[in-house]
């Protein structure tokens, strides 16, 4: 069964998430930005097999958000295509381990608490002179979701809770291999880029028990303790 908003089978293939990469052997293509390939047909939030995504650069969240390295059966790579309609964003992630995740999902709405749990993330900021002001995206094995708007402040960290974005979810598990899929669409808050646009992004994955090894960053933050919401370490998405 493939989620979409539904429940996991880890017994369905999943085709790209063996063949795209050895997780053990991902490669970046750079520390600091993310080409986004352009593509002129319409990608379901359920095609991981999609032939755009084997021309898609592959990048790699390998690194704890302090910046350490983090073994292997903790890595995921990343790989984003922008279509006229949405962001498409594919996550293949190790998973040598039990998913964390509720034991009731609700996938009709958004799950706030969800970054407590198995979930892959992506935070996007289309001003780039103003990255304090991005939005959260947020993608658990079991199809539930959050989308938040983030504003950061001398004073502390604004959140939007009731932001909405329309964002879809996908999810397949195979074995040891685990895809998630995000499609954002071009609305609102989030518009429609021009070709040679370059926002501010960053990825993130949260995996296993409650513990700071559970914390991986494509750009590590570097704070103390774990924590995400650093507009500083942003890297670079560059459209097309």
């Amino acid at each position: 069964m493939l989620l979409r908003h539904d429940l996991l089978n880890p017994d369905k293939s999943c085709q790209s998430c063996k063949t795209d990469s050895e997780l053990s052997n991902m490669t970046v293509d750079s520390n600091t930005a993310i080409p986004a390939r352009f593509t002129r047909r319409p990608i379901d939030v359920s095609d991981f097999e999609n032939e755009i995504w084997q021309a898609c650069t592959p990048v790699t969240i390998d690194h704890y958000w302090s910046g350490e390295p983090a073994p292997s059966s903790r890595h995921a790579e990343a790989r984003i295509c922008w279509s006229s309609a949405a962001l498409h964003v594919r996550f293949v992630c190790a998973q040598q381990g039990p998913v964390v995740v509720s034991d009731h999902p609700r996938t009709d709405k958004k799950t706030l608490g969800l970054w407590d749990r198995d979930v892959c993330e992506i935070f996007l900021a289309p001003d780039p002179a103003n990255p304090s002001r991005y939005f959260e995206f947020e993608a658990a094995p079991t199809g539930e979701w959050v989308d938040l708007g983030i504003t950061i402040t001398p004073s502390g960290r604004e959140t939007d809770w009731d932001f909405s974005s329309g964002l879809t979810t996908a999810a397949k598990l195979e074995r040891e291999r685990l895809c998630v899929g995000m499609r954002i669409p071009w609305r609102g808050a989030i518009p429609k880029p021009e070709a040679g646009e370059e926002w501010r992004v960053n990825l993130f994955r949260c995996v296993g028990p409650e513990s700071p090894e559970r914390y991986l960053a494509w750009r590590p933050t570097r704070t103390p303790e774990p924590a995400f919401h650093v507009p500083e370490a942003f890297g670079w998405l560059s459209f097309e």
